[in-house]
């Protein structure tokens, strides 16, 4: 049962931490969320999978009407 506890607790702490920085971010967004941004995820150069942006720009992708 204490095993039960402790992982709502250790979950409701993430979350909570995540709903924070939507919170204090401007207009609750997260910014530079293509991994061809991240150089330690793309090493190759290579283009966005999901927005197509190459490794120095910006998501192209901001809302997508299909995804809820």
């Amino acid at each position: 049962m204490n095993t039960i506890i402790i992982s709502i607790l250790l979950l409701s702490l993430g979350l909570g931490g995540l709903c924070i920085k939507i919170l204090l971010q401007k207009n609750g967004k997260f910014s530079g969320t293509c991994a061809s941004n991240n150089p330690f995820l793309n090493k190759n150069g290579e283009k966005c999978s999901y927005c197509g942006a190459e490794t120095a720009d910006q998501c192209k992708k901001e809302t997508n009407p299909g995804e809820k």
